[in-house]
């Protein structure tokens, strides 16, 4: 029981006292052999509660944004920004798990899986059988993420690690909106 209260209190520190979160991402996808299918990397910023960006630089521009109420996903290649609800986009994602300041314990249960490399390692399993995830390891130093690791329930494996993080700093509320460039198609997916 110590360890759950352990691992509920590291998760607290990281869900109350981080409200504005910004660094730099590698991301790779590995499939359920353990391959290598993508290797991406980009900049990200979070403000809370729901505020995001995702912006991947590498190999493909993308971006994706959200105000907390809508979210637009950019692809500079294909000029395309196709707009949803940020609710329904979000639900279940990795990007859903960093930005919201609700407590993670009503969807997930928490384990204290001990200190790597100096952070807290939390392992971040489901209630919901339903969930479009096996796992979520979070790893945590000083409250702030340090890696994430995210296995899917086909045997992918999606891990990111951050760097040049910076936390609670003042964050542009621009970063958070979007307005699509002259000439770009724009999809309204919200049905």
């Amino acid at each position: 029981m110590a360890h759950a209260a352990s691992a509920e209190a590291t998760l607290a520190q990281f869900l109350d006292g981080i409200n504005a979160y910004e660094a730099r991402f590698t991301q790779v996808q590995t499939d359920d052999r353990g391959l290598k299918i993508q290797e991406s990397s980009g900049r990200m910023a979070l403000s809370r509660p729901g505020k995001f960006r995702w912006q991947y630089d590498a190999p493909v521009a993308q971006l994706i944004v959200t105000d907390g109420k809508t979210l637009w996903l950019y692809d500079e290649d294909l000029k395309q920004v196709t707009v949803r609800p940020a609710a329904e986009a979000l639900q279940g994602t990795p990007a859903a798990l960093l930005a919201q300041k609700t407590a993670l314990t009503d969807t997930f249960n928490v384990v204290d899986d001990g200190m790597e490399n100096g952070a807290n390692k939390l392992k971040l399993t489901p209630k919901s059988p339903e969930s479009d995830f096996q796992d979520v390891t979070l790893w945590l130093k000083d409250g702030a993420p340090q890696h994430m690791l995210f296995r899917d329930t086909l045997g992918g494996a999606t891990n990111i690690h951050f760097s040049q993080a910076k936390a609670n700093g003042k964050l542009a509320e621009s970063q958070f909106r979007f307005v699509p460039p002259k000439g770009v198609e724009v999809i309204d997916a919200g049905g």
